[in-house]
């Protein structure tokens, strides 16, 4: 298998060095047969990856230990949903998954793309089979980065997988992480296919425009998982560090957001192709970074693979990528120019541009804080770490500028916005803002920050229930329905704007969760059985937990050290509370990598009490432990529910209205179709 799994690394480089430049030299604008032979090429790199892929998939369940690879990432105690996670757990074999999903990719793009857009295809094929081959290449020309390379000596056991991946969240936030950073890729092709077909109006959006946002919602899913696993894992009783791999998964979120709402002005007005083309460049050079950061072992993270050469062929790509994007972005400037100005800034355009503007100068200030240790170094010599205290002071005010905007562009009209219009939009949700300050003022509530964001909280969520109330309204005295089929018929003839709606309620839901959990409170203890100690809640409770003792057994493929308390809230039992210490240890009984942490968690919609057992003391039941009132996390997973769920809905296809418009961008050489942003 590992001899069939490198043939076909090295078949699927070849033919994507075939197609790629058939692609850019060959003459399919007049002979058909060509452009065919591209797309061909396209679906033949994606078989030949897709068989490499099933021979290390065959090598890890099979505990095929001569495989280099998976020998570094499995056991065979290790639990058998885990073996899927080795797949990607190491660089080589992530190295894989990246390929092969983007070959996959590459291959939907040729095959569900209208033929309207037939003229971008074989460009579209070049780009992204040139992304495969680097992959591809790195894996069969770095040292050591072969997932088929061999042992000399097949060992009787693996090394296993580390304890942190040996997580529920770990099966799915980095495929998930993954597939959001490889479709941005498609995206990216179409733009420079645009440019280099001179097919600049808004047609290679429409062509792209669900590949940008399944891109989104892959990377919001990834985003959100991984502050689960961290919660649930790290022990630090937060979700969220400025860790520089966590930065490197916002930046291209934030500035595919940033596309997905102002491509709709282009397609609307004619305006901003310039700025969309460089976000969508920006968006893809991002999510190489992002790879580049995880690989190159130059900042130091929890996320990151050890340190290897491979960082040096990512900068390379990089900046190749960059300079030639930007050199074809610049020649077609001139053609680029905006069709219209913008009329008034006080319009629905001017608040999505300033929502571009603060989404944009939060991805620069993150990239800013990550970069900056390593620019430290370079300048000065010594290493400076920028730690979360800069990110916050920077982005909080942007973040509530964002918050208030998300609120406002739905509220104003297009070109230009008159007093009367202002006045009848603005009423009910100005009133939410100023009752939610109040009420929160009465409760005693005096942090500036946490007031502006819960108070523009309620004036975002006041402006879509307003939103979807107009629209039901109207439909309830348009077509004699009753409140639920107007709500259904609404959403459904309109998916993309009520989708995005929905997004932006998950996205305030987020930042009253993030809101909440700066009021988190924490304390440290030692306690032997029979002891005691509270600790005060936010929402005015007190946790009174009780040491039960500790407990020693094996299960599975570790050695579990559990600590249990009693937990009672104002004086009422609510249960048990168990925290561990795992020492894994391979199938000879032996133990591998550092003992690991488990946390314990009682959950609720208000709070989460979060228990560390940090360890007993000089081999005693006396235990030491750190205690954790964390409020509203779990409103974190629900927004990221809800915030899935719009951008699902403004992505699916279908609806009288999606028809209508089909039919009428077929007749217009400008694509007048409006398109699936994340609001509208």
């Amino acid at each position: 298998m590992t001899l069939l799994g490198s043939f076909a690394l090295w078949a699927a480089f070849l033919l994507g060095c075939w197609s790629a430049g058939l692609s850019f030299f060959g003459n399919w604008r007049e002979n058909p047969a060509t452009a065919l032979a591209v797309r061909r090429g396209v679906y033949a790199v994606c078989a030949a990856l897709l068989v490499a892929t099933l021979s290390l998939w065959k090598g890890i369940f099979s505990h095929d230990f001569n495989i280099e690879y998976v020998w570094a990432y499995t056991s065979r105690n290790l639990p058998e949903y885990y073996l899927i996670s080795a797949f990607w757990a190491g660089q080589k074999g992530s190295m894989l998954f990246w390929a092969v999903v983007l070959s996959i990719f590459a291959a939907l793009a040729q095959a569900l793309t209208s033929q309207r857009h037939k003229d971008l295809l074989p460009y579209v094929a070049g780009v992204t089979n040139l992304v495969v081959i680097f992959f591809v290449g790195v894996m069969l020309f770095a040292h050591h980065s072969n997932p088929f390379e061999r042992m000399a000596v097949t060992p009787p056991d693996g090394n296993g997988l580390n304890p942190q991946l040996q997580n529920p969240g770990m099966v799915m936030h980095p495929p998930m992480l993954y597939l959001g950073y490889i479709s941005i890729t498609i995206p990216f092709a179409f733009g420079i296919a645009a440019m280099l077909a001179g097919k600049l109006d808004a047609g290679w959006i429409i062509a792209m425009r669900k590949w940008a946002l399944a891109s989104w919602i892959f990377l919001s899913v990834g985003i959100t998982l991984g502050m689960w696993w961290a919660y649930v894992e790290l022990g630090w009783g937060g979700v969220w560090a400025w860790d520089p791999v966590e930065n490197a998964s916002l930046h291209p979120w934030l500035v595919l957001t940033a596309f997905l709402h102002s491509v709709m002005i282009q397609e609307k007005r004619g305006m901003l192709k310039r700025w969309n083309m460089g976000l969508v460049v920006g968006a893809f050079l991002l999510s190489i970074f992002g790879t580049f950061i995880t690989r190159s072992g130059v900042i130091s993270s929890v996320h990151s693979f050890t340190q290897s050469d491979i960082g040096y062929y990512f900068l390379a790509f990089l900046l190749v990528s960059a300079i030639l994007s930007f050199t074809l972005l610049y020649t077609r400037w001139p053609s680029l120019e905006a069709e219209v100005q913008l009329e008034s800034l006080v319009s629905r355009e001017s608040a999505f541009l300033f929502n571009n503007l603060a989404l944009v100068g939060i991805a620069f200030s993150v990239l800013w804080g990550t970069l900056f240790p390593i620019v430290s170094e370079a300048v000065r010599g010594t290493k400076i770490s920028v730690g979360p205290p800069f990110f916050n002071r920077v982005n909080v005010p942007l973040g509530l500028l964002l918050l208030f905007l998300t609120g406002v562009g739905p509220l104003i009209a297009w070109r230009k916005a008159s007093m009367a219009n202002l006045q009848r939009q603005f009423i009910l949700p100005t009133a939410g803002f100023v009752l939610t300050a109040a009420v929160l003022l009465v409760a005693g509530l005096r942090s500036f920050y946490a007031l502006m964001s819960l108070a523009l909280a309620g004036f975002v969520m006041v402006t879509i229930v307003q939103e979807f109330q107009r629209g039901v309204r109207a439909r309830m005295s348009m077509y004699q329905e009753n409140i639920f089929l107007a709500l259904v018929h609404l959403v459904e003839r309109n998916r993309r704007r009520y989708g995005g709606y929905i997004v932006h309620v998950g996205i305030v839901i987020y930042f009253v969760a993030f809101t909440g959990l700066a009021f988190k409170t924490e304390k440290s203890v030692d306690l032997t059985p029979g002891e005691t100690a509270t600790i005060h809640s936010p929402f005015g409770y007190d946790y009174t937990l009780t040491a039960r003792g500790v407990s020693q057994y094996v299960m599975l493929n570790r050695k579990v050290t559990a600590a249990t308390l009693a937990v009672t809230r104002n004086g009422k039992r609510i249960g048990d509370i168990k925290s561990e210490k795992r020492q894994h240890m391979d199938s000879f009984g032996n133990d591998t990598f550092e003992p690991s942490t488990e946390v314990g968690i009682i959950s609720d919609l208000r709070e989460d009490l979060y228990v560390v057992y940090a360890g007993s003391i000089d081999g005693t039941e006396r235990a030491h432990f750190t205690f954790h009132v964390n409020p509203m996390v779990s409103w974190f997973w629900i927004g990221g529910a809800i915030l899935t769920l719009g951008g699902i809905l403004a992505m699916w296809p279908g609806g009288p209205q999606v028809r209508t418009r089909r039919r009428r961008s077929a007749a217009q050489a400008g694509y007048s179709v409006p398109l699936a942003g994340v609001a509208e």
